[in-house]
């Protein structure tokens, strides 16, 4: 099922108030007109999908949902193009990711050609709220699917709504791009094997808040996880992966069931190559990162996501000492790849690898 009844809103958003908005988003702060929402129940499979006007959801006190957490999101980007255009990047990808969590979470899985469709109909219906061209503005769409059945019985769900809102995201850095300082964690960790890491489940990103809240008190504003065995491998940050740059190659932690695999981390490992670096999944333990960066091997450190593209690290804690990453100042591959990144995602660049998805 594909098809979506278009309900718009008599009264959208006035003009002005919408521009005024949009001159200033900042990120998840305002959101536009409209949502989809598709229901699924035991039986009966996906019914009712509709594009209505946004407004806040009535639940039940003993909805399943706030119990027993079966819950999933992902996060895309729309893009105004130099035409005039508007673009998603790698809707396809977001969408297969949405179906391994659900998967994990035993919860019903949404047809890749149901969730674009679902952000394609948002976007065009509200895509005056898609910033205009020239900057690294741009409108976040959030997919996400919570359970709805009425019940404390602990089991998967019999009825569960998948929604699509969008909210205008004003520039990550917009007085320029900044190094950020990373706490280590090394007694929380952020996932297990087997455990639920590699889904995108808000239940996730609960248990990071602490050792995010430990990383403030620390004058960090990202904190970075080891892995749940060894206490030693490097594994990636509460909400972003992790790149570690050794002049020429860029190496991404491997993915090893307890890692989110985030589809701007993918989507590196491929420009890299194309920019004539070589990249590879491997292992990086915490020894390794302070070794190498104290030895000069290891020139430069970035974390990635939808969010940011790309952050640079510059300055790394722990509870025993901590070092500075290129001069605490943003490295010339990871800018490079930046650059390069939103080159083809904002149209200034050639699309090589069809990532993406015209809508408007």
């Amino acid at each position: 099922m594909t098809t979506i009844e278009l309900k718009p809103s008599a009264r959208p958003l006035a003009d002005a108030e919408r521009e005024a908005i949009l001159a200033d988003p900042g990120f998840g702060r305002h959101f536009t007109d409209h949502m989809v929402s598709v229901r699924w129940t035991e039986g009966r499979g996906w019914h009712d999908a509709e594009l209505v006007p946004y407004a806040p959801l009535s639940i039940d006190p003993a909805n399943m949902t706030l119990h027993y957490a079966q819950e999933i999101f992902e996060g895309l980007k729309a893009y105004r193009r130099p035409d005039g255009s508007v673009a998603t990047f790698r809707p396809e990808a977001n969408a297969a990711r949405f179906r391994a969590s659900a998967r994990r979470m035993a919860m019903p899985e949404v047809p890749d050609e149901l969730f674009v469709a679902a952000c394609d109909a948002l976007v065009k219906q509200d895509q005056a709220w898609v910033p205009a061209h020239g900057g690294e503005s741009s409108l976040y769409l959030r997919p996400f699917m919570i359970a709805t059945e009425v019940g404390l019985g602990v089991r998967p769900a019999k009825e569960y709504l998948f929604l699509v809102i969008a909210s205008p995201a004003g520039a990550y850095f917009p007085g320029g791009v900044k190094p950020v300082s990373i706490w280590i964690s090394e007694d929380r960790v952020r996932a297990v094997p087997g455990g639920v890491g590699d889904a995108k489940t808000g239940g996730n990103y609960a248990a990071s808040l602490l050792a995010q809240a430990e990383a403030a008190q620390h004058g960090c504003a990202q904190v970075a996880y080891l892995d749940a065995v060894e206490h030693k491998w490097v594994e990636e940050l509460g909400g972003m992966n992790l790149y570690f740059v050794y002049g020429n190659k860029i190496v991404t932690p491997t993915l090893t069931g307890s890692l989110l695999a985030g589809i701007t981390r993918d989507s590196l490992l491929k420009v890299a190559r194309d920019l004539g670096y070589e990249s590879e999944e491997s292992r990086v333990s915490l020894d390794q990162w302070r070794a190498d960066t104290e030895n000069g091997t290891l020139t430069e450190v970035f974390a990635c996501g939808t969010a940011a593209v790309i952050t640079p690290v510059g300055t790394v804690k722990t509870a025993s000492g901590e070092w500075t990453q290129s001069g605490g100042e943003a490295g010339e591959v990871t800018m490079k790849l930046r650059g390069s990144l939103l080159d083809i995602q904002t149209g200034k660049a050639e699309d090589k690898h069809g990532w993406m998805h015209g809508i408007v």
